[in-house]
Formats: structure tokens, sequence, C-alpha cells
């Protein structure tokens, strides 16, 4: 069996925005933050707010963990949409790199609450000038070379003699020696000035986001072993050995059977040694399988794994604990109208369980689902509170678990939207009666 290499992507893969619902004291808010790519950079945050109640919210970006997270900076106030006023934008310059917060301040007539919502904040590229400015300023550059020169040439030829005269064949000479000179110098300040701009460029692409590589391999008919390791030098330390658990698992491994995407198995794998997984397989059918696999840092930023590896039938071991897979059908009904899916519109998906008898939480939430493109380019795993991982909410403050101590809803919600149009599979578990039961819905997703 060859090993299959495994590329970590930031967060979730192809769906890098983040999506959120919870409460800011008494007002229920869906907020909606896209990050930037390139840092420094602007994260543009959207939220909704369930109340018409609210009158004021107020935007603050501060660190997750570290000194910064105790000092925050002058919060920013969002503005609210003229034509609809519970809808609210705002932007925020994140400066540096790491793991971010922005924290929401909620004023209105029901009092004052407070939200705090973990981001990612990595330069992931560099951005390229657009061409018709680049082709602008290299005209202006070239305009304004052939001025010093110019001027140049000018000042040799014609300083030293009076208003009217024309000047001596050894004046001109010596301008036309002067312009060569300076036409030779500004050659070489441009050239100098290429390297040291090609020189920042190199220090720069020393801060951008490299991902950690892991390899899958089939140590026994029916163990897997997963291993991470760092490929290159990064000024963002990872510390494979102090990962935090998210639902009480350091990993959360995604088995999704292609080409049809008709099964999925939701396990989580052991670590033996930092940066080491290993995971007894339950019953596989021979096929190809795509893995994704979610961890969390210790400074909050959550990676996702993926990659595909072909595997002989396997004769595993049964399924214990949280693992799962989707054997067992989950009576849930997908609520929904008439109105298309659309990529880049925040949307809150509701399903309903028919008979609502013997729901339990499963890892502490009421479910989980995973948003698939049918391409495999974007992989999503939501909770009812959005796409951030219980951990990196633990580290702001928040108690990830607390909205689902007084019970269960009546109706399932996932806060998530499509970052691409196509064809996408929706997987949602749930735990019923003791065991933990998986619905699957198709959805169709337009620009």
């Amino acid at each position: 069996m060859k090993p299959a290499a495994l590329l970590l992507f930031l967060l979730h893969v192809g769906s890098p925005d983040i999506f959120f619902e919870g409460a800011a004291g008494p007002y229920r808010l869906f907020v909606t933050i896209r990050p930037p790519v390139v840092i420094p950079g602007v994260a543009e945050i959207e939220i909704r707010s369930a109340s018409p109640d609210l009158d004021v919210l107020r935007l603050t970006p501060m660190p997750l963990t570290g000194l910064g997270a105790r000092f925050p900076p002058t919060s920013d106030r969002a503005r609210r949409s003229p034509e609809d006023s519970q809808y609210y934008t705002g932007s925020l310059w994140l400066m540096t790199s790491g793991s971010w917060q922005v924290r929401i301040q909620a004023e209105g007539k029901a009092g004052r609450g407070d939200l705090a919502i973990p981001i990612p904040a990595l330069p992931l590229r560099t951005e390229k000038m657009q061409r018709t400015l680049g082709a602008l300023l290299a005209a202006l550059g070239l305009i304004l070379s052939a001025g010093v020169v110019s001027i140049i040439g000018a000042a040799v030829r014609e300083s030293q003699i009076e208003p009217g005269q024309a000047p001596s064949p050894e004046a001109t000479r010596g301008a036309r020696r002067a312009m060569s000179i300076t036409a030779v110098l500004v050659a070489a300040i441009l050239y100098l000035g290429k390297l040291w701009w090609d020189s920042e460029a190199g220090f720069f692409e020393r801060f951008l986001y490299r991902p950690l590589e892991l390899t899958a391999i089939l140590a026994r008919p029916s163990r897997l072993d997963l291993r991470f390791r760092e490929i290159s030098p990064q000024r963002f330390p990872r510390r494979l050995d102090q990962l935090l658990p998210d639902h009480g698992h350091l990993l959360h491994l995604f088995v999704v059977r292609l080409p049809g995407l008709d099964r999925i198995w939701h396990l989580h794998p052991d670590q033996t040694e930092p940066g080491v997984f290993t995971q007894s397989l339950p019953d596989l059918p021979a096929g190809r399988y795509q893995l994704f696999a979610d961890i969390v840092f210790p400074n909050g930023l959550p990676e996702t794994a993926t990659t595909e590896i072909d595997l002989p039938g396997v004769g595993g071991t049964p399924l214990t604990g949280d693992d799962s897979s989707s054997d067992l059908r989950a009576p849930l009904t997908w609520e929904r109208d008439n109105t298309p899916l659309q990529a880049k519109r925040a949307t809150l998906f509701r399903f309903r369980l028919d008979p609502p008898e013997g729901w339990e939480l499963y890892m502490g939430m009421p479910g989980h689902a995973v948003f698939l493109k049918r391409d495999r380019t974007v992989f999503a795993h939501v909770h009812p509170t959005g796409s951030v991982p219980m951990a990196s909410l633990a580290l702001a403050g928040a108690d990830p678990h607390a909205a689902h101590a007084a019970g269960l809803p009546a109706v399932l919600t996932f806060p998530y939207g499509f970052p691409q149009p196509g064809d996408y599979r929706i997987f949602v578990q749930i735990k019923r009666h003791g065991r933990i039961e998986t619905a699957a819905f198709d959805a169709q997703v337009s620009e």
C-alpha cells in the first residue's frame, strides 16, 4: 500500500469564510466574517440581528490569546443598512498574522451583550498589481526618467549662456555627456530598485502560510496510520504536541467513499506521539476514499487535511464511542422554501427530526453537519453554532455547549454559506436512542 500525502488547508477546504450564530446578551446574531487573504488586510463582516430592538453594534479586533487579548483597541461602529434595519456591515483591519477574534458589543432596548468569534488571520498569498495600474506606473516612470535626463542635459547646455544666444558646440557635447551619464545612473537606480523590490517580495514569501504534510498508510489490514510533518520553515509555529481537544478529540477524521459520496464515516484517531495518529478501521468495502482531518492548534488556529487513498476490503472492528458511519439513516427532513441556493450567501439550514423522540446530544451538540462539494474542492465541518471549532470558542472565553444545556431545540439549524456554485452533498449526523444516525441531502448552488 503506497502512502497517501495529505495537505492541510486553513480552517476548511475551499471554505474560508466564518459563519456563526449566537447570543450577544439578549440579542440573537447571525454573523458572517470574510477573513483577508493578505496581512495586513481587511476582514469584512456581515451581521443579521433576529431582534428589531437592537440599536448599536460595535466591532473590535483582538488577538485570541496573549496580552493583546486583555487590552482591546477602540471599537468601530457597524453600519446599519438603510433598506434593512436588522442588517449590519463592518470592516476591521487585521495588522498582524495569527489567531484573532472579533468582539461584538450589542446595545439596545433590552440592554447590552457581548459576543466573541475567533477567526484565523494568516497571509495565504501575495496580491499582484493590476495590469492597467502597472502599465500606467511604468509609463509614468519612463516619462519621469526621460524628464530627469532631459533636465540635466538642458542645465549643462544652457545654464552658462546669455538669453537668446545659441549654445556652443562644447556646451552641446558636454550636455550629451551629462545626459549619457545621467541615463546610466537612472538605469542603475531603477535596477537597484528592482533588486530591492524582489528582495522584499522574497522576504514576505517567508511569512506566507505553508501547509503541513501528512501521510496516510494502511499499516495493518484494519489500522490506518496518519503522520503530520512540517515541510518548510514557518513563522507560525504549530505545536503538534499540544493540540487542543475539540469535542473531546484531538483529531476528527471523515472518510468518504468515492466517486458517489454515498457513504461517510466520522472517526476519531488516537495520538500515539506528537503528530502521529492511529485509527482502527471499521468494516470498509474495497474502493477509493477521500479523507478529511480536522485539528486545532494551541493558539486556536484550526486546519483541515485531505487526501485520497485506495483501500482493500477491510474487515475491521465495530464502531464504538463517538465513531459513526452512515449505515443508520436519520429521520430528518430539510425544511427549505423554493428560494434557489446561491454562492456567497449566508443561510440558516433547518432540519426537523420526525419523530423527535430519543434525540440526544452528540459530542455536546444537537448535531454535526458536513457540507461537501461533489468535486471535493469544498469541505466544511459545521455545528449548530457555525463553522468555528468549539476549542477556539473556548479560548475566546465562551462556553460552546451552554446554549444546549437547557435542552434540545425543536429544529436542528446550521449557519453556513456555500463559497462556490456547483453540486453539493450535505451530511447531517445526530444521536438518537444512543445510536449515531446520518442523513444525506443533495444541493445545487447557483452563482
